[in-house]
């Protein structure tokens, strides 16, 4: 079996929600499990 992929989205920190929330739903859809943000520090601010 291949390796699952990893993907790693880092959104703009002006970012709304949704579009990130699509990328990783149509990520999951697609059969990828290995899913994270990168950078999420920003959005704590």
């Amino acid at each position: 079996a291949d390796p699952q992929p990893e993907l790693h989205i880092k959104p703009n920190k002006d970012a709304t929600y949704a579009p990130v929330a699509m990328v990783l739903a149509e990520s999951q859809r697609l059969g990828l499990t290995k899913l994270g943000i990168v950078g999420s520090e920003q959005f704590l601010q």
